[in-house]
């Protein structure tokens, strides 16, 4: 498969001017970027999806991606469906599975194409006027079946490539507040214009007024197209058809801080139309300022950082855009900001740990709230933090002030811009984005909201005080807790989950690895759920199987294999604790760290294969231990370079196996008769011996999934435990009777020492026969 990369940006300008054909106004250069291929998998948690991300510059007319997919090998798999998901902002939320989110978590659906898959497939997906910014791609293969699959054995395999091409305006008129602006447009040629909105903007309207056509028919009518803003998939931008003499188009809540796309075309064909265009924005509350003397604020950070004692390394910085304040009174707040519309709460930003980040009020952890006025806090996330989870927690506090039941603490949580109007018909949202309300009162004192994959923003918490009559009471100002933070996963996965680090390139995110059977985002949904029992079962199945090897040691003993018998008591006893260790569920005990036991279980195992076939081969004993050790260390070599390959267990297997076959053919030859010479070896040692064997490889190869690996595995290291016990060759005849190959047998006969050596007998190795 050809995998083709373009390291950066290739910009190919095209040769037209505002007088061209191409647009009339603008001039416009296309930008490509491709990813590398990467291979697909079939879906069982987040971290199976392969994400990519793109970059679309600001001004961009047109987005066009290209996915490929392609298979890596001949042989047939049958159709496959490879799923990819696009979002603007952040990696898209999905749920393939159709699993449960844990309570409290607010997610939308993301676009998603279906693209089948034979040998090769590909697909376009084109968009027009995309919302600027970090744009994510993310795709896998169906649900994971739970066939566990050895690395290094040949399986299906699809690679997923996506690319990119733009074509962005590099000399966009920007439309000025107040100013008018002549502009024409065409069915092929729209207008296009951007407009900034500075920060505290309430409202926007952008006017088209004064048409004319070249035709000189149906003067004052527009027949025009006005579109105010960008597509991000999730919501469009507002359109507006024009058919009078003028018409117009607006947004409250526009958001802040930003520049808004205006893109205006005619309706009928084969005409072009002139008119005028002007906007006009409105700032209708605004926090007072504080001026320029803030000098003694810093040393406030120091007593009211959460984490200032623990670490000097986190990264802190003060977000404190309007005015700081303290928590002594309200008195002194009122007199502060008596003539403000709304009060801006500056927050300290806190880089904690990798996607763990901490927003804290710096007056202190409560705030404030009337209603009269909405208060504002201001959280910015930037595209590093958008692979984790946005927590808001809104406590109401109630110790020194009484709340009715027919009132309530009001909050909206939205991206770009705040809903600074807060009631109970007030929607939590803008015309362009979508916000997340939430209410706490005497009755419910709480409220928590968790957003996967919060959008890369700066995100707006308003809150303010609703009261069903004109007047509150006594509690005219009541005090909250917001409590925002970012976290790698929703509540660390819980008890059956493991929160794991993804990374794709340089971008980091987070997701859950679910066990025993628990499933979901969070690893709350409990419909397949494995109960204690069955994981108890589970544990002792993997773990008392292993008593299997007592047999096969004591035959190695008894034989004389006392450096056999010591590899089976090795293996046995790192692989009982080994799968202790690796259960899924809460049964688990582990006696050193998970990393440790999996390494001497894997080397045990394979070294039990590599001493027995050497064994079997009956040749000299200085030549074995010399195999016997040089096979060790190259095994324990190949463990640490991958342990979990499929050749690390069949490469040592096969060259036991052919030193062996040699000294077999050797004897064979030199004796002139078949080796082992004797017929019940064959029938009821060395046939059922290597029958025991295959069956266990192709359970182990072939055979084991997620499902049935607790007895699958079980009945693998029985099986194993049987081939050694019928394959260890019996005792030698004619062997010395002292040293350790005579077994636990004893001489207690005198032998003379002579400087502190003793004088050992020697005997001539003689042919043997095997019975």
């Amino acid at each position: 498969m050809k995998v083709w990369f373009l390291c950066s940006l290739l910009f190919v300008a095209l040769t037209d001017w505002t007088s061209g054909d191409d647009d009339g106004q603008v001039t416009f250069v296309s930008e490509l970027s491709s990813k590398p291929a990467q291979k697909l998998s079939k879906y069982g948690w987040y971290g199976n999806a392969r994400l990519q991300r793109f970059h679309i510059p600001e001004e961009t007319a047109i987005a066009r991606w290209l996915f490929s997919v392609t298979k890596g090998h001949s042989f047939h798999c049958g159709r496959h469906n490879v799923t990819i998901y696009i979002r603007w902002g952040a990696p898209p939320v999905i749920n393939p599975t159709g699993q449960e989110f844990p309570n409290t978590t607010l997610w939308t659906p993301c676009l998603s194409l279906t693209l089948p898959v034979i040998s090769e497939n590909s697909t376009t997906f084109n968009l027009s006027d995309p919302a600027p910014g970090d744009w994510y791609v993310a795709a896998h293969l169906p649900e994971d079946d739970g066939r566990i699959e050895q690395k290094g054995f040949p399986s299906c395999s699809y690679f997923f490539q996506p690319q990119l091409s733009v074509r962005r305006a590099v000399d966009t008129p920007v439309l000025q507040s107040g100013i008018f602006l002549t502009q024409t447009a065409a069915p092929d040629r729209p207008a296009r214009l951007k407009l900034y909105v500075p920060e505290f903007a309430s409202s926007l309207s952008v006017s088209v007024a004064g048409c004319s056509s070249e035709e000189g028919t149906e003067m004052g009518n527009c027949f025009l197209v006005l579109r105010l803003g960008s597509a991000s998939l999730q919501q469009g931008p507002i359109t507006m058809n024009c058919s009078g003499f003028s018409c117009s188009a607006a947004l409250s809540n526009p958001p802040w801080d930003t520049w808004i796309r205006v893109v205006i075309e005619s309706t009928r064909a084969n005409r072009t139309v002139t008119f005028s265009v002007v906007s006009n924005y409105t700032v209708g509350c605004k926090p007072k300022s504080i001026g320029l003397k803030a000098d003694d604020e810093i040393f406030k950070l120091h007593g009211n950082s959460s984490y200032s004692n623990s670490s000097s390394s986190s990264n802190s910085s003060v977000l404190a855009d309007t005015g700081v304040f303290s928590n002594k009174s309200f008195s002194w707040m009122s007199q502060l900001l008596g003539s403000a519309c709304v009060w801006s709460i500056p927050v300290l930003y806190e880089e904690v740990d990798v996607l763990s980040l901490r927003f804290t009020p710096v007056g202190g952890a409560n705030v404030s709230v009337t209603n009269t006025h909405p208060t504002l806090l201001t959280y910015p996330l930037h595209a590093h933090a958008s692979g984790g989870t946005l927590n808001l927690q809104l406590t109401l506090n109630s110790t020194n002030m009484t709340l009715g039941n027919s009132s309530s603490v009001v909050a909206c949580l939205s991206p770009w811009t705040p809903v600074l109007e807060l009631n109970h018909s007030q929607s939590c949202r803008t015309d362009l984005f979508g916000g997340y309300g939430v209410a706490v009162n005497a009755s419910v004192p709480k409220a928590v909201v968790r957003l996967p994959f919060p959008q890369s923003a700066t995100w707006y918490l308003t809150l303010q005080l609703i009261c069903n009559s004109s007047n509150c009471g006594n509690a005219s100002v009541v005090s909250v807790t917001p409590e925002v933070f970012l976290s790698a996963c929703v509540e660390d996965c819980g008890l059956y989950g493991e929160c794991r680090l993804l990374r794709s390139y340089s971008y980091l995110y987070a997701g859950c690895v679910c066990k025993a059977g628990w499933s979901g985002w969070g690893c709350t949904d409990d419909s397949t759920a494995q109960s204690y029992s069955h994981q108890l079962l589970a544990t002792l199945l993997l773990t008392l199987s292993n008593l299997a090897f007592l047999p096969a040691i004591v035959v190695a003993v008894k034989h004389g294999y006392i450096t056999e018998a010591s590899v089976y008591l090795f293996s046995m006893f790192f692989s009982t604790f080994y799968h202790a260790c690796d259960q899924p569920g809460i049964a688990v005990m582990c006696i050193m760290e998970y990393n440790t036991l999996q390494y001497c279980d894997f080397l045990g195992s394979i070294c039990s294969f590599w001493v027995t076939i050497l064994c079997m081969a009956r040749i000299r004993n200085a030549f074995k231990y010399t195999l016997f050790m040089l096979g060790t260390l190259l095994i324990a070599m190949s463990m640490q370079l991958d342990r979990t390959g499929l050749w690390n267990l069949l490469g040592p297997i096969l060259c036991a196996i052919l030193i062996m076959v040699i000294a077999w053919v050797r004897k064979g030859v030199h004796r002139r008769h078949c080796y082992p010479p004797s017929w019940r070896r064959w029938v009821f040692y060395l046939i059922p011996g290597v029958l025991c064997a295959l069956i266990g490889l192709c359970l182990y190869t072939f055979a084991e999934t997620e499902d049935n690996y607790y007895y699958t595995h079980s009945l693998w290291h029985i099986l194993v435990a049987s081939c050694v016990v019928l394959l260890l060759p019996p005792k030698k005849k004619n062997r010395e009777k002292f040293g350790w190959s005579s077994g636990w047998s004893l001489n207690w006969s005198w032998r003379p020492r002579v400087c502190g050596y003793t004088l050992c007998e020697g005997s001539k190795d003689e042919l043997y026969t095997v019975t």
